[in-house]
């Protein structure tokens, strides 16, 4: 299946994920016009990237351009070129992005930072798929699928006036919304473990895993930056850390201190009551899956990754043990996996 491919793609395992990778296998074999919506480091571009990897336009221009970079005067000649002697400065004539990505695709990124009087121009593309450079009165053929990204909820722009409404209607013809890292929390051990291949493939480094307590201080954290900003603190513990794992003292004082006790009491009923169950989040085999991994690594690093250990300590046989580390993709540390018993 097309969604099998594009989970490798995309880090994680919670069912806002699997749905989003579910759509992605849908409409990267179409050619429709695609919204991808989310905060800041929430993996947009991760996700045009897989459309285009799997739709069938894959192999031919993906042209990227960063609509907030883009000044209102150098827009349109940056994504529909200009002729010779059209301004000041164009001393040859020049190809557009849009020409540029013809037979392919185009990532518009930042949408939502794009001048009014670019969104018009844009419009006109959209509508007639065809271009006009600056400086020409001959119109061009175009033949490109557009992807849109945006961290500004381009409905609520429309209404305010900020963002053209026809062109939003135009850009949603399908609509991804990418959830924050806070509301798929299940996902972060998955995220964690892929930066530190990742990582380990570029630097000289020790670290092969996190300490569990760890791994529950970066669970608990609401990720302002979300996937970005999760990176990058995964890249600076590794760059730090002399060990071989990623501790609790390691990691920035603000994840630290963000750390509540796992169990508070309720005023009314007197019942602990463990705080990660306060997560938005309250589908429960979400809140299982997250916990049954968490418990393994507990038992793994109390019994020092021996496999025979752990299984005691988790009450299970060893062919258990490994269907669930499987499960959860916790692979066995370089050190131990030569081990007899590992």
């Amino acid at each position: 299946m097309v969604q099998d491919y594009v989970q490798a793609d995309i880090i994680g395992k919670s069912e806002k994920i699997k749905e989003i990778c579910r759509l992605i296998g849908i409409i990267a074999k179409t050619k429709s016009t695609v919204l991808v919506q989310g905060e800041s480091g929430t993996g947009k571009e991760v996700v045009a990237n897989a459309i285009y990897k799997h739709s069938l336009r894959n192999g031919r221009p993906f042209i990227k351009v960063n609509c907030a970079a883009l000044s209102e005067t150098l827009l349109e000649s940056e994504l529909f070129g200009h002729v010779k002697g059209s301004y000041t400065g164009a001393l040859s004539d020049r190809k557009g992005r849009f020409e540029l990505a013809n037979k392919g695709t185009i990532l518009l990124d930042e949408i939502g930072n794009m001048p009014l009087a670019g969104q018009a121009k844009l419009l006109r593309v959209l509508q007639e798929d065809e271009i006009v450079p600056v400086g020409s009165s001959k119109t061009i053929k175009v033949d490109v699928r557009v992807i849109a990204t945006t961290n500004v909820i381009l409905k609520d722009a429309a209404q305010k006036g900020t963002f053209r409404e026809d062109l939003y209607y135009r850009l949603s013809v399908i609509t991804i919304f990418l959830p924050p890292l806070r509301e798929r929390r299940e996902d972060i051990p998955y995220l964690v473990e892929h930066f530190i291949q990742l990582n380990s493939n570029e630097m000289e480094t020790k670290v092969r895993g996190v300490d569990p307590e760890a791994m529950e201080l970066l669970i608990k954290y609401d990720w302002p930056g979300n996937i970005r900003e999760l990176k990058n603190v995964i890249e600076n513990a590794m760059i730090i850390e002399s060990r071989d794992k990623i501790y609790p003292d390691i990691l920035p004082a603000h994840i630290r201190e963000n750390h509540q006790p796992a169990a508070v009491v309720s005023p009314t009923e007197s019942i602990p009551i463990d705080k990660r169950l306060l997560s938005k989040d309250l589908n429960l085999r979400n809140q299982l899956l997250m916990y049954e991994r968490i418990l393994i690594l507990n038992a793994l690093d109390r019994a020092n990754w021996v496999k025979s250990r752990t299984a005691k300590l988790l009450g299970i046989d060893r062919r258990n043990l490994g269907y669930f580390m499987k499960k959860h993709h916790i692979l066995m540390p370089p050190d131990r996996g030569s081990r007899s018993d590992a």
